[in-house]
C-alpha cells in the first residue's frame, strides 16, 4: 500500500469544477458564528459537487483568513451568496421547487438513516447556529426536519461535521438511485 500524491487524485481544476454538473443540494448556514466551521462546510461542499452555499444573518462571508484556513481555496470553486434575511431566502427558494429540509432535533423529525431522496427533487439543507440551531420561524417553512441519530452522552455534533454527515449521506443515496 502506498500514500497517494495530490497529482496522482485527478482533481478537478477550479475552472472544471465550475463547468461540472453539481448535485441537486443547496446548503444553507443561518446564523453560523466560527469561521472555521464556514471554511469546513466550503471544503465539504466542493468534494461533494454541492451547487450553492446561502451564508445567511451573522454567517460571515469569504474572503475572509479564518474561512481561507480551513476552506483550502474552496471558497474559489463552491458558489455561494449572502442573504441577510434566511426566511425570505427559504421562500425563494420553495418558490425554485426546492425541498427544504432543516438538520434540528425536533418533534416527529425524521431519522437521516431513514429518510428516503428522490433524485427529481433539489434540496436545501438548512443547518443553524451552533449554540441556538435553526430558528422556530425557519423551522416552520420547512418541509421536514432530518436528525442524526446519535447514541452517546452529547446532544449535538459540530455544525461542520454534521453538515459532512448529511451531505454524505445524501449525496449517496442520490448516486445509488441513479446507478443502473
Amino acid at each position: 500500500m502506498r500514500k497517494l500524491r495530490n497529482e496522482e487524485l485527478e482533481r478537478l481544476d477550479v475552472i472544471a469544477f465550475k463547468k461540472t454538473p453539481k448535485s441537486p443540494i443547496v446548503i444553507v448556514l443561518d446564523n453560523i458564528r466560527s469561521l472555521n466551521n464556514i471554511g469546513s462546510v466550503f471544503r465539504t461542499a466542493d468534494a461533494f459537487l454541492i451547487e450553492k452555499i446561502h451564508l445567511c444573518g451573522i454567517t460571515a462571508v469569504p474572503p475572509h483568513k479564518d474561512i481561507h484556513k480551513t476552506a483550502l481555496g474552496a471558497t474559489e470553486s463552491v458558489s455561494w451568496e449572502y442573504h441577510e434575511n434566511t426566511v425570505e431566502l427559504v421562500q425563494g427558494l420553495k418558490a425554485r421547487d426546492f425541498c427544504v429540509m432543516a438538520v434540528e432535533q425536533v418533534e416527529h423529525a425524521t431519522m437521516l438513516n431513514q429518510f428516503s431522496v428522490n433524485a427529481d427533487k433539489k434540496y436545501a439543507l438548512i443547518f443553524g447556529n451552533e449554540v441556538k440551531g435553526v430558528s422556530q420561524e425557519v423551522l416552520g417553512l420547512c418541509d421536514g426536519v432530518l436528525e442524526i441519530p446519535q447514541h452517546g452522552t452529547k446532544h449535538s455534533l459540530n455544525i461542520a461535521v454534521s453538515v459532512g454527515v448529511v451531505v454524505w449521506d445524501l449525496w449517496s443515496k442520490l448516486h445509488k438511485i441513479k446507478m443502473p
